[in-house]
């Protein structure tokens, strides 16, 4: 089940917040749960009991930490056997296909890969149960001994699929005592509502673009059609996963839980450290935490500086997918970094503002392309069509022709990619002078215009994918 979908939006969503805000407060963690494992089980109940493993594992050893780690090798036994156990489970399900046809490719042996489905969420609800063990071994969180209560941490179903990742210091205090405000319940509405119109209203169509330029013939686009589909996948993906987030993070309110802000208007950055200090914030800090710090960061000579970063941005790339491209990205972006870090960063920091937001975009755009094609081959073809050296034209009327069909929409995100909405409206409240129940009707009024919409697109349109639901 996805968010964007007629049985969550009508169905599933009002029955949870019904009997959620119908029950005492001792009831919710338990209503919460249900329906959190319902909306797990609903396109794979067999997988659902693998989080239940995932998250019996993490809760017994943090117990057994608790209760038997005296000392600090007794604790740190504890926690590699956590970490451990997860890591292999995430790694066997998520790698061992991967590892098969890279052996056979390697070696000419005939190993018949395992074709196992990928568990909905695995990569997200792994790190989730790794962190709480991990700061509990550091002292950072106190146990959680009520298993049920662990378990509504680890399958909250706002954000157990695709994030942002969660860590149990966040949320310990409310999911034992928390407050439900009409005003944040207001609020998380409304930002539930502003990540649907974006996921189905522009990501969905710039979507559509994007598979539409994909599948043309090496060399039938031109390299302005081919940069156009890049730009269109970009921009694709960053309002399908940010709006997920807003989603998440509105239905957190709504529950009465404060999850972190996981986008801050990434394409909007300066450069590349500054698109990572915005994109996929929770991923980005989890690697930094608990991989980046621990190696020794930044506070080690330049040789093992670059080292550090290098296996950081390894390991980031494999962790979106199992595939020769993710690793490539993750590479792409870790050598990108140190030249930032160590070559030209001071220099790009005394140019223009515009050309440091061109020189980012050039690179992510760039870096996306390599995201999007795990076959080596196409991804090459593309990048030649991009660079005009596939037997195709720098400028072709097809451009125009899709400029035309997609200009509202692209415009559209352009606009909300960039922060002119929240700059448009802070000017307003500071000029504004008229009621405050007349601009509330007129707000109420364009979010139930745009709700309509939105599900007359969901009705009669097939095209709904969620790209970060299996990661």
């Amino acid at each position: 089940m996805v968010f964007s979908s007629i049985p969550f939006l009508f169905f599933f969503m009002p029955l949870c917040l019904l009997l959620y805000y119908a029950v005492p407060y001792s009831w919710k963690n338990g209503v919460l749960l249900l329906f959190s494992l319902v909306f797990y089980a609903w396109g794979e109940p067999v997988y659902i009991l693998l989080m239940l493993f995932a998250s019996t594992v993490d809760y017994t050893n943090g117990r057994l930490m608790t209760r038997f780690g005296s000392t600090e090798g007794r604790r740190r036994l504890f926690l590699c056997c956590s970490v451990i156990i997860n890591l292999s489970v995430l790694g066997f399900f998520k790698y061992a296909d991967f590892l098969i046809d890279t052996v056979n490719g390697l070696f000419h042996t005939g190993l018949r890969p395992l074709g196992l489905g990928l568990p909905v969420g695995i990569s997200f609800f792994t790190f989730q149960t790794m962190s709480y063990s991990i700061d509990l071994y550091r002292r950072k969180v106190p146990v959680e001994k009520n298993y049920l209560t662990y378990l509504t941490y680890v399958s909250m179903f706002p954000q157990l699929v695709a994030g942002p990742i969660v860590r149990f210091s966040t949320v310990n205090q409310e999911l034992h005592s928390r407050k439900i405000r009409r005003s944040e319940v207001t609020d998380g509405f409304y930002r539930f509502l502003q990540g649907l119109f974006k996921k189905v209203l522009i990501a969905n169509q710039a979507g559509a673009l994007w598979e539409e330029i994909r599948l043309l013939e090496t060399g039938q686009a031109s390299a302005a059609t081919a940069w156009l589909g890049a730009a269109a996948f970009t921009l694709q993906l960053y309002f399908d996963f940010s709006a997920y987030s807003d989603m998440a993070i509105g239905m957190g309110w709504m529950l009465g839980f404060h999850f972190p802000e996981n986008f801050r208007y990434p394409l909007y950055a300066v450069s590349v450290t500054d698109f990572w200090r915005r994109w996929h914030i929770s991923l980005s800090t989890w690697f930094r935490d608990y991989v980046y710090i621990p190696l020794g960061g930044n506070r080690v000579s330049t040789a093992k500086h670059l080292r550090n970063m290098l296996i950081v941005w390894f390991l980031t790339g494999l962790w979106h997918g199992a595939a020769w491209n993710f690793v490539l990205w993750g590479l792409y972006y870790g050598v990108l970094l140190a030249l930032e870090k160590y070559v030209w960063g001071k220099k790009l920091e005394r140019l223009p503002a515009v050309i440091q937001h061109g020189y980012t975009l050039l690179i992510v755009v760039t870096g996306f392309v390599i995201f999007v094609f795990d076959d080596c081959g196409a991804l090459g073809r593309y990048l030649c069509s991009m660079a005009a050296c596939a037997g195709n034209a720098w400028w072709g009327e097809e451009f125009l022709w899709y400029l035309t069909n997609y200009g509202v929409v692209l415009l559209a995100a352009v606009i909300l990619a960039f922060p002119v909405y929240p700059w448009a409206k802070k000017k307003l409240e500071a000029a504004g002078n008229g009621p405050k129940t007349a601009a509330g009707l007129v707000t109420a009024a364009g979010y139930i215009m745009l709700f309509l919409l939105t599900t007359a697109f969901l009705v009669n349109d097939t095209y709904n994918p969620f790209l970060y639901f299996r990661f």
